[in-house]
């Protein structure tokens, strides 16, 4: 009985092997072959699928400007991922042709003439240098700014410091004066009645006023008022004569200097008045009584003459002319009471001078007239880079040439140079002349 119930059992545990080593054979001969060939051809047609939009990707990666398209593309495909294919593909064309063109434009050629000026220039204005592309790149912008520090909203203005304009335009009291022109014995006479509102230059809360007069540009005659003791509401009633022939009234200015005397050191100036025009209120025939501003200063603004220029540009041949017409009233700067004056055209580009040219000397005189052309060859590229500073100088035959007055002309120039550069500008190859004040270097 043991052996028969022994017997059994290695039956039983035989057949189970047999069946499991079916199962085995049947998963490894049908199942598994299956599989790998669903995965194989998964992979074909993955590996086919990349090989083609590997393809296309190298077509368009062909053309530079495709870069940008398909950066643009995918930027806009975060949020609106249908875009149609027909805005796609105008897209890049229109990319395309943009990078055509800027591929096909090419460097202007320039004269020779203009060699020697390129040569001074700065190397980062230099022509061969220049983009002469359509659009210039753009610096990515950054998108957020939290966490930067920006250092303009910490600058602090001094307290001490005003600023220049405001303080040249603020006012120190008020003067009264009378103006009478006699045509019988050609002469103006200038009444000066009192001074108002003051402000105090002493310690002790007053000041010791006075008043200087001028008719200019005739420096040579002034005239001055008594001093008034410890007043700042001072009452002068002091009459002056200046002789001048009526037709010069025209181009004559008064000047009044207001100053503080002080007996042991340099006297200190409350301001000035300076009227332009003499027939502003009057014709002048009766006595008019005028009431101005005294105008805060420093120092007595001395006027130091004009110059009359013309300009003149030929853009086809690059061509700048500044002829030298004439000055009128320039400030001595001899003993003598005249002056040797001559003109000096500097070429300035970006603070730089490039090039210099003068005039003859014209000798004894503050009336000069010179009629000498200047001549400077510049491109017409260059043309908003450059400015003109024009000096006239006194000659001196022992020591240094002294600086009598300058003006500018230019893009970046101010008031009347740049308004004058600009019409040169607007009407090429037309003279336009103008007459300039002097002023200090």
């Amino acid at each position: 009985e043991l052996s028969v119930s022994l017997l059994a059992v290695i039956v039983i545990v035989c057949g189970l092997a047999l069946v499991a080593v079916f199962l085995f054979l049947f998963w490894k001969l049908c199942w598994v072959p299956w599989r790998n060939k669903a995965i194989s051809s998964n992979l074909a047609v993955l590996q086919s699928e990349a090989g083609c939009s590997k393809d296309s990707m190298a077509d368009k990666l062909k053309d530079a400007g495709a870069v940008s398209f398909l950066e643009a593309a995918v930027k806009i495909s975060h949020t609106s991922p249908d875009i149609p294919a027909e805005v796609q593909m105008s897209m890049k064309d229109h990319i395309m042709r943009r990078t055509r063109i800027q591929r096909q434009t090419t460097e202007p050629a320039s004269s020779t003439r203009h060699i020697s000026f390129k040569r001074h220039l700065p190397r980062q204005m230099h022509v061969s240098s220049m983009d002469y592309g359509m659009d210039s790149p753009e610096v990515a912008e950054q998108l957020t700014s939290i966490g930067r520090i920006k250092p303009e909203l910490y600058k602090q203005k001094s307290v001490d410091s005003e600023d220049p304009k405001k303080e040249a335009s603020k006012t120190c009291g008020k003067i009264n004066f009378t103006l009478k022109y006699d045509y019988e014995t050609e002469t103006l006479t200038v009444r000066i009645l009192r001074a108002f509102d003051l402000p105090a230059k002493d310690f002790c809360g007053s000041s010791d006023p006075y008043v200087k007069i001028y008719l200019l540009p005739d420096r040579k005659r002034k005239f001055q008022t008594r001093v008034h003791r410890k007043t700042l509401n001072p009452t002068f009633d002091e009459s002056f004569h200046f002789p001048v022939p009526h037709e010069e009234l025209v181009s004559r200015k008064l000047h009044l200097s207001v100053f503080d005397f002080d007996r042991f050191s340099r006297h200190d100036m409350i301001g000035e008045v300076i009227l332009e025009n003499l027939f502003e209120d009057s014709d002048l025939s009766r006595e008019t009584s005028i009431w101005k501003d005294i105008q805060y200063a420093t120092t007595e603004s001395v006027d130091l003459g004009e110059i009359m220029f013309s300009l003149c540009y030929l853009p086809t041949a690059g061509r700048l002319t500044l002829t030298v017409i004439k000055c009128r009233n320039l400030k001595a700067m001899d003993i003598t009471g005249y002056s040797d004056p001559y003109v000096k055209v500097s070429l300035l580009c970006d603070g730089r001078r490039l090039k210099k040219k003068k005039t003859t000397i014209k000798k004894n005189t503050l009336n000069p007239t010179y009629n000498e052309a200047i001549i400077f060859d510049i491109p017409p590229e260059n043309m908003d880079q450059v400015s003109l500073l024009i000096s006239v100088m006194d000659y001196d035959r022992v020591g240094h040439n002294e600086i009598i007055g300058v003006c500018r002309v230019g893009v970046n120039a101010e008031g009347l140079g740049r308004d004058h550069w600009n019409e040169m500008l607007a009407y090429p190859r037309k003279p336009i002349a103008h007459w300039h004040p002097l002023v200090e270097v």
